[in-house]
C-alpha cells in the first residue's frame, strides 16, 4: 500500500507531524524511549501513509500560499515607489 514516489517516502527518517513514528527503507517504525518497532499491520501502515501524503499535500499548499503573498508583497512595495 505505500507510495514510493511519495514525499515521505523520500524524506530521511524524519518524524511524521511530531509523532512518535519515522519511515525508513520504505517501512514505517514506531519509536519509542527504548528502541522501535517494526509496524507490519498494513491497515495501520496503509493510514500512515495516506497521512504522510496529505502532510506532504499540505506543505506543498502552504508554501505556494507563502510564495504567492510575497509576490503580493512585491508587487505593493513597487507601486508605492
Amino acid at each position: 500500500m505505500s507510495d514510493t514516489n511519495s514525499a515521505a517516502a523520500h524524506r530521511r527518517s524524519a518524524p511524521l507531524a511530531g509523532a512518535p513514528v519515522v519511515r525508513r527503507g520504505g517501512q514505517w517504525w514506531l519509536i519509542t524511549g527504548t528502541g522501535s518497532i517494526l509496524a507490519s499491520d498494513p491497515v495501520f501502515t496503509g493510514e500512515l501513509d495516506r497521512f504522510a501524503a496529505a502532510m506532504a499535500a499540505a506543505d506543498r499548499e502552504v508554501a505556494l500560499l507563502r510564495d504567492k503573498q510575497a509576490a503580493t508583497r512585491k508587487k505593493r512595495k513597487g507601486k508605492r515607489r
